[in-house]
């Protein structure tokens, strides 16, 4: 299937070629992302940028770390992926982080608890994906390592209280996000409705829905009840648009404990250069069971992988 890239993309795709440093070039693939169609004919292009968009984050942060040594705060990427809580003081981002992590924020009824970004990692299936809460969005002096950490993230969750104006909420985030110069179109965003055991909070997630369904995926949980977690990370899974990749030895059974993750899009030979960088240099080919035409297909690295595909490389 192709592209059809529209004009205002390869006017982006300019503005990267250009771009004088790597801020630049990361704001230049935002639109990039923010501009291309979703369909299957612009996977493998997706999959490219967001591994440059990666590259290049990782590099803002490093130089941020070492130019402001102790100033910032850098959190180490871990997992499958990486999602990054966000809301206004009180929404409960705290509590939905220590219900649905290993990780044990301090969690109170008073506003500004987080003071630095608290990562945790979250079980789905046989994968675990880094949660980060972050001081309130309209915490100012959190702004020179909180762009780094937005820009590399992969999915922003846009945490908001079911008793109190949750438009008014999505939009004050939306707002702060602007001023920080990040664009939420060009990234997975899921807007969460916490404290959906409150009187009024059907009636309130109603309304949120209504202004903001097609525009972001929603769902109703509720940190302190426990409800609506277990289809909250299926959720989280499903925005971070990956796909999960098995390998086997010839001869041996496949190794289904620890999937090799991937962009949505990726092909044998990403696959490879994730497993070992000598597998990238020296692949001849791969059999695949899964999405090839028949079971155990001979394939070249070109081949575009589909999630839960078996790959034995041969080298």
């Amino acid at each position: 299937m192709p592209a059809n890239l529209p004009p205002q993309y390869f006017e982006a795709e300019k503005s990267y070629r250009l771009a004088k440093n790597t801020q630049e070039k990361i704001r230049a693939l935002e639109n990039m992302m923010a501009i291309m169609p979703k369909h299957k004919g612009t996977d493998k292009l997706r999959a490219e940028l967001r591994r440059r968009m990666s590259r290049h984050s990782e590099e803002l942060e490093t130089k941020y770390v070492i130019g402001k040594k102790g100033l910032g705060y850098q959190v180490k990427r871990e997992g499958a992926g990486q999602a990054v809580l966000l809301g206004l003081p009180n929404v409960g981002k705290s509590q939905l982080l220590s219900a649905i992590t290993n990780a044990t924020p301090d969690v109170a009824n008073y506003p500004f608890t987080t003071q630095t970004p608290i990562p945790g990692m979250m079980g789905f299936e046989n994968i675990q994906i880094q949660i980060v809460d972050i001081p309130p969005i309209t915490n100012h002096e959190s702004q020179p390592w909180l762009v780094n950490l937005l820009r590399s993230a992969d999915i922003l969750l846009i945490v908001v209280d079911l008793g109190a104006e949750p438009l008014n909420q999505v939009e004050t985030v939306l707002q702060e996000l602007n001023k920080l110069r990040i664009e939420p179109m060009a990234k997975s965003v899921l807007v969460i409705g916490n404290k959906g055991d409150l009187d009024n909070a059907s009636e309130n997630y109603q309304r949120l829905s209504a202004k903001y369904d097609a525009q972001f995926p929603l769902i109703t949980i509720s940190a302190k009840e426990g409800t609506g977690l277990e289809e909250l990370r299926k959720e989280i899974y499903q925005a971070l648009d990956v796909i999960r990749v098995y390998t086997k030895a010839p001869g041996r059974k496949p190794d289904f404990d620890e999937p090799v993750v991937l962009s949505r899009g990726s092909t044998v030979e990403d696959a490879a250069e994730d497993i070992h960088k000598d597998f990238h240099n020296k692949l001849k080919y791969a059999l695949v069971w899964g999405s090839g035409k028949f079971d155990g297909q001979k394939v070249k690295r070109e081949h575009v992988l589909e999630d839960g595909d078996i790959i034995e490389l041969h080298i």
